[in-house]
């Protein structure tokens, strides 16, 4: 995990070609440099791996982290239990295999728009590496091995998993018909946070609301900041996103965000918790999370430069560690 101050992957992290064009060897523009895929992979599964964003690893982790924030927050009311081992191998399983799934389903949905923006025209159904309808069978592929492990939850958490699925298809048409098409993508990234609550056993009530709300919140500050690199592109070809909606007004807006978000995961520590008549030391440590979260955001809210999609690429890479600092808090209250 990368401390402020600290680049996590080398600023140098794109194809030397061109701009905007594809990279001889298949590589996709914003991949991580020396990523495994393009290293080691075999050469006749690179383009599926690309697909599925397995050269982007920060994907996964944004999807995974809020279904161990619920997951952390449910054990913490209720103590650790042996299942609750396999619930995260599964989540973190399942965040790979569904995050691979959505990144397909909108990478097919968006293969005309993808080929007009310089950062995507790389990527393999518009750079012609993979075609629409291998793209479509490996989609249901991923998704029918992730239902084996959401089938192995209890019954609310295979409903509520079965349920994100709306979210998942609707979520590349949001940037269509309004402009906050981040709302839509919080609502499916999060929605772990209700799934992994549902698993481990403990009643479904307000504190997982809140603490989902949280990451919907998060999610509105990590993906404007991301969407900042594509702006002028996206004007030109009328796509909606917040950073064009808030422009030079986005750092008072990601303000906001992050506030929101950390009173959101506070309220659900303490809505969670002090039914339960904690322990100083427990409740001390559930309350670091937010605290954490919050000091993380504020960081990459001083380092925040719109226009740079360099820096804002970065800066979107870093909300790993964002998420994953209160995660490690709300386990260490829930082992406690």
């Amino acid at each position: 995990m990368s401390a402020p101050g600290q680049t996590p992957e080398p600023e140098d992290n794109r194809p030397q070609s061109p701009q905007g064009s594809p990279d001889p060897a298949g590589r996709v523009a914003d991949a991580y440099s020396r990523n495994w895929v393009d290293s080691y992979a075999p050469e006749w599964a690179r383009p599926y791996l690309r697909l599925a964003r397995a050269d982007r690893p920060i994907g996964t982790w944004l999807l995974l982290l809020p279904c161990w924030w619920g997951l952390a927050l449910a054990a913490s009311t209720t103590g650790v239990r042996a299942f609750d081992i396999w619930i995260a191998v599964g989540c973190a399983i399942g965040a790979f295999l569904m995050r691979g799934a959505g990144c397909t389903w909108n990478d097919i949905t968006d293969r005309n728009i993808d080929g007009s923006v310089a950062r995507t025209r790389s990527r393999p159904i518009p750079s012609g590496q993979v075609t629409v309808k291998g793209a479509l069978l490996f989609a249901i592929g991923l998704s029918l091995v992730a239902s084996l492990i959401l089938f192995s939850f209890n019954v609310t958490a295979i409903l509520l998993g079965i349920a994100s699925l709306g979210l998942v298809a609707i979520y590349p048409f949001a940037k269509r018909f309004t402009w906050w098409p981040q709302i839509f993508l919080g609502l499916a990234f999060n929605w772990g946070v209700l799934v992994a609550w549902a698993a481990h056993g403990a009643e479904m009530g307000l504190a997982p609301v809140l603490l989902y709300a949280s990451g919907i919140a998060w999610t509105l500050f990590y993906d404007t900041i991301y969407a900042h690199q594509d702006k002028e592109d996206d004007a030109l070809i009328g796509v909606k996103s917040t950073a064009r909606l808030f422009a030079e007004d986005t750092p008072i807006w990601l303000m906001r965000f992050m506030l929101s978000s950390v009173v959101l995961m506070a309220a659900a520590v303490l809505v969670a918790l002090l039914p339960t008549d904690p322990s100083w030391p427990k409740l001390f440590l559930a309350i670091c999370a937010p605290w954490s979260f919050g000091w993380h955001m504020t960081w990459q809210l001083r380092q925040l430069d719109t226009e740079n999609p360099d820096t804002c690429l970065r800066l979107f890479r870093a909300s790993r560690d964002t998420g994953l600092l209160p995660a490690l808090f709300l386990a260490a209250a829930a082992v406690h």
